[in-house]
């Protein structure tokens, strides 16, 4: 009964014994659980950034991929472009070349064909000389023409003026000197 006596007095000092280190049991579990959180924390922190990173590098190599193929179609775009301008230029070029030549033969064979043209060249003259004197004639003719117009219109004026003062002609005419001594 003695050791029961004992440890009833001890119990209080037992359980204030066995609260104090399990609550400090539970303040290193608690720092232990912290820091095993924060360097778990740090460790994903890391790995969620790698793969960030590593995301990163594979989106820049598809891009770079992507882009490197935009660019091949583009440029084939533009080669095409190009080889069928150097095509059209050079169709042009022989188009025109046989035109040239086309257009020097009909003009040495038909156009510069001295005899045709020097005969050509007479016909003109000659038509150009027959124009002239009709021409002239017909001017001469015009002149003569207003010439005569010209001469009846005075005629014309000349007897108006007669017609408006036959009057003066017929009467005597009568001084003033002579009326007053009436």
């Amino acid at each position: 009964m003695a050791t029961l006596a004992r440890l009833q007095a001890r119990a209080t000092f037992l359980a204030h014994q066995y609260y104090f280190r399990s609550s400090v049991v539970d303040l290193f579990r608690k720092k232990e659980y912290d820091a095993a959180v924060k360097i778990q924390s740090w460790f994903r922190g890391c790995q969620v950034r790698a793969y960030i990173r590593h995301l990163h590098r594979v989106a820049t190599t598809i891009q770079k991929w992507w882009r490197s193929y935009l660019g091949r179609q583009q440029y084939q775009v533009v080669v095409k472009l190009a080889s069928c301008a150097m095509k059209m230029n050079l169709y042009n070029a022989m188009a025109v070349r046989i035109q040239r030549r086309w257009r020097g033969y009909r003009i040495r064979k038909y156009c510069f064909n001295y005899f045709y043209l020097k005969e050509y060249l007479r016909a003109v003259s000659e038509t150009n000389d027959a124009i002239r004197e009709a021409l002239e004639e017909f001017a001469e003719m015009k002149e003569r023409e207003e010439k005569k117009a010209d001469l009846e219109r005075e005629e014309k004026k000349r007897d108006y003026q007669a017609r408006k003062m036959h009057y003066l002609l017929s009467t005597k005419q009568v001084h003033a000197d002579t009326m007053t001594r009436l």
